[in-house]
């Protein structure tokens, strides 16, 4: 006689879903394990230093390897409910993915140049109001990445901006793609006020940055731009109340559809362009909290120790789109999309503990 064993149904439920969700069976390990591949020669990123950063109560290092002859690597976890950061150092950048104890990760890197060809503009949009004696400014860029090889422009002066004269900088943050932003440094030009670099790796793919200032205001301001860079898109959003001018008759009204604020912009400007522009009045944009949507979750990305900050991503506008007469529509929606990327670095406050602290010897 045959003795068949039944298994309640509960049981076989967890069994299969154990099954299709392998990580489960996983969870709760002592290590994390990864590959790093360098995308630049395709090869595995041997020999590159690995560093696991736990995100609790800001960023600290908790402990180190190699990456080995076939790209693999392991790190151990001394807190398996933590939430973790691996880190690969490849020619002095970083390049990170978020994990947990037990899990893996697959981490590309890239080799680095001080001279990168391929680096283009995609969107600017610039978004302002008036704060009582002030003007504040949101100014976010989308730059592009297009080298091939695939390689990091990681040098001095990667990206530059002149603001006005009198413009006092808050906050500069950067995010490669799909990443989370850092705030970041920027250099005054001495001899050239207004005039700022940055140094931030330029990875292939998109880079964003924004630069949070204010400026003086007694009902007007000025705005000399100037772009470094070839730029597809320069957008402007105001309050319906203030008045923008320009000499330059390439900036168009678009309909953004609704009446909380109106926008200007600007197509297909050459690197070293200046479109300037002039504000006046009175207005502040209206709330966006409410509108603002739950980022996906992302992780930091910068080479130098710095505070992760969540940033809903700009719209990802591929450099040489078609540049006839229906690019306005689909710029609106770009706008409106970036509205949300700068409330949320408007709001966001840096953290003194959020710097990566160094295991100790």
């Amino acid at each position: 006689m045959i003795h068949r064993t039944r298994f309640p149904a509960k049981a076989i439920l967890t069994i299969l879903a154990a099954l299709a969700c392998p990580s489960l069976l996983v969870a709760g390990g002592n290590e994390i394990s990864g590959y790093a591949r360098n995308q630049t020669n395709g090869r595995p990123a041997s020999g590159d230093t690995v560093i696991l950063i736990r995100l609790d109560q800001g960023m600290q290092e908790e402990s180190y390897t190699k990456v080995d002859e076939q790209g693999s690597f392991k790190v151990p976890v001394r807190y398996p409910g933590k939430q973790y950061l691996v880190r690969v150092l490849h020619d002095g950048v970083s390049y990170d993915q978020q994990a947990r104890a037990g899990g893996s990760v697959s981490i590309f890197v890239f080799n680095a140049s001080t001279q990168v060809r391929g680096v283009t503009g995609s969107i600017e949009i610039l978004r302002t109001g008036t704060n009582g004696s002030l003007l504040h400014v949101s100014d976010m860029y989308e730059i592009w990445n297009q080298s091939s090889p695939p390689v990091t422009w990681n040098g001095t002066r990667t990206f530059e901006v002149q603001l006005p004269a009198r413009a006092k900088i808050s906050s500069v943050l950067a995010a490669s793609s799909g990443k989370l932003g850092v705030m970041i440094s920027a250099t005054a030009v001495a001899t050239e006020p207004g005039h700022y670099t940055v140094s931030f790796p330029l990875r292939p793919g998109a880079t964003k940055f924004a630069f949070n200032y204010d400026l003086p205001y007694e009902g007007h301001a000025s705005f000399p731009k100037c772009h470094q860079y070839p730029m597809q898109q320069f957008a402007i959003m105001i309050p319906p109340t203030m008045k923008f001018s320009s000499r330059s008759s390439a900036f168009e009204v678009l309909a953004p559809g609704n009446n909380r604020y109106q926008v200007r912009a600007i197509n297909g400007l050459k690197a070293g362009e200046r479109p300037a522009f002039e504000l006046s009045g009175d207005g502040a944009l209206p709330s966006l909290q409410a509108q603002t949507r739950t980022p996906a979750a992302v992780v930091p990305a910068a080479p130098q120790p710095g505070p992760p900050v969540s940033l809903s991503p700009l719209p990802t506008t591929a450099p040489h789109a078609n540049q006839t007469g229906g690019f306005f529509r689909p710029l609106i929606l770009a706008a409106l999309a970036v509205v949300f990327y700068a409330f949320s670095l408007f709001m966001w406050r840096p953290s003194k503990s959020a710097r990566p602290r160094r295991l100790r010897d």
